[in-house]
């Protein structure tokens, strides 16, 4: 029997492809996607669903954007790849230079990566290299419970040990340094306290500490988490009192997700080492960059390898990097501001009704990321299933039901979106019950 040519055979997928984070004994539905418009996912079967998810936070500007697709085209009939060693061209010197115009004035170089795990194993041995240089070699990293960095080793080393989804490989990851995170959320008031237990741990351990690092305003994978702008500048001025670099990995919140075009900027500081990615290309191909400071890269190149010990095939991509400037060009027209503070002011409107629910532990918004966490897990495959046949792509995790949608999403997508998840909340089935 011979499958239609354009018929995807979702029994194969089934039987032999890996999805992420599931089993092969019991693999889960998969929805096929034959094409993407706009902020609309269209199923095999002729249905559309509202993607609030971006794609992993990364198609900003919606799918099948003309001026993206341009870009890929033109870059395309030129060149799709050459080697960065030795070579260089306009799209990496042109992204480069615009990245440079977005980010504070202390960032002067960039280093193009593959992807956002890749983009922090680069700020992490940028790190260790730069005290080396320094011939004072340090080896630890401070970071805060509840983060994220990735699913590489080194990432995943700076990932909470305990409560992530990369717990179990403990005891083989080296060993770093966990502080408690921030309770003061976004909105609420500050307490100082928040930095007790940042400041005892980098007070006895800032000798073998090579730099901070963590998600500025937003945790994102590990919990979903906004914190208070006055813990990060507390960060920022005790990595100065006491000579440690800080990194701040802005892959998940970069390029306007928090409702400014980097989070930092909400606390108005400045890191040593800036990691983005995932929206960097729009969401059309996989693309990062850790930027950091000339201190930083001249220290690095100082010492006795005399450059940075790092060097992606597929560095500076020539068709990523053109695509990457159209997307960033688009952002600086800044229409970005105007679509994340409409979506901003719905869920600030929409969500809080939301924790009338039983089910329903907390909401919280920032910008265009949208949370409910409930008290009870999620089943995924009844869930997913629920929000499909409401016309809506959401993906939880756990006890987090979230929504980051496209910037151009209409204030009805959004709409939709929310009345989705209120729906699956009335549903108990949609939830695991404990035994």
């Amino acid at each position: 029997m011979h499958l239609e040519e354009n018929c995807i055979d979702l029994e194969f997928d089934r039987r032999h492809i890996w999805h992420p984070y599931t089993s092969t004994l019991t693999p889960l539905t998969c929805y096929p996607v034959t094409r993407a418009e706009g902020v609309y996912l269209h199923l095999e079967n002729g249905e559309k669903l509202i993607d609030g998810m971006s794609s992993w936070w990364s198609a900003i500007h919606g799918y099948n954007h003309p001026k993206l697709n341009q870009a890929a085209h033109t870059q395309i009939n030129q060149m799709s790849h050459v080697m960065f060693g030795g070579l260089t061209h306009q799209p990496a010197v042109a992204l480069c230079k615009t990245l440079l115009s977005l980010v504070t004035n202390n960032l002067q170089h960039v280093f193009l990566a593959d992807s956002g795990s890749v983009s922090v194993e680069v700020a992490l041995k940028m790190a260790l290299q730069y005290w080396h240089s320094k011939d004072q070699p340090k080896s630890k990293f401070l970071t805060l419970r509840d983060g994220y960095h990735g699913d590489t080793f080194a990432a995943m080393s700076v990932t909470d040990p305990d409560n992530s989804m990369h717990s179990l490989y403990k005891g083989f990851l080296p060993e770093h340094i966990f502080a408690d995170s921030p309770n003061s959320d976004f909105w609420g008031v500050w307490n100082k306290s928040d930095l007790d237990d940042f400041e005892n741990k980098l007070v006895h351990n800032h000798q073998d500490i090579a730099a901070v690092i963590l998600e500025p305003i937003v945790q994102g994978a590990g919990g979903m988490r906004i914190y208070h702008p006055e813990f990060l500048k507390g960060v920022r001025k005790l990595c100065d009192q006491y000579g440690v670099l800080l990194i701040l990995d802005e892959i998940a919140t970069g390029f306007g997700r928090t409702g400014k075009l980097f989070a930092y900027e909400h606390a108005q500081i400045a890191p040593d080492i800036l990691c983005v990615g995932k929206a960097l290309t729009g969401g059309y191909m996989t693309m990062a960059a850790t930027l950091t400071s000339k201190e930083v890269a001249n220290t690095v190149c100082r010492g006795e390898a005399g450059c940075f010990m790092h060097g992606p095939t597929f560095m500076a991509n020539p068709l990523a990097c053109s695509v990457a400037l159209a997307s960033l060009n688009i952002l600086k027209n800044n229409q970005w501001s105007q679509q994340t503070h409409m979506i901003e002011n719905i869920f600030a409107n929409e969500l809080p009704k939301l924790r009338e629910y039983k089910i329903v532990q907390d909401v919280r918004w920032l910008g265009a990321i949208g949370v409910v966490e409930t008290r009870l897990p999620v089943d995924m495959e009844r869930i997913q299933a629920s929000f499909v046949k409401q016309g809506v792509w959401i993906r939880p995790f756990g006890k987090l039901i979230y929504v980051m949608p496209p910037y151009v999403s209409s204030s009805e997508n959004i709409y939709h979106l929310l009345a989705a998840i209120e729906n699956a909340l009335d549903n108990s089935e949609n939830f695991m019950q404990p035994r």
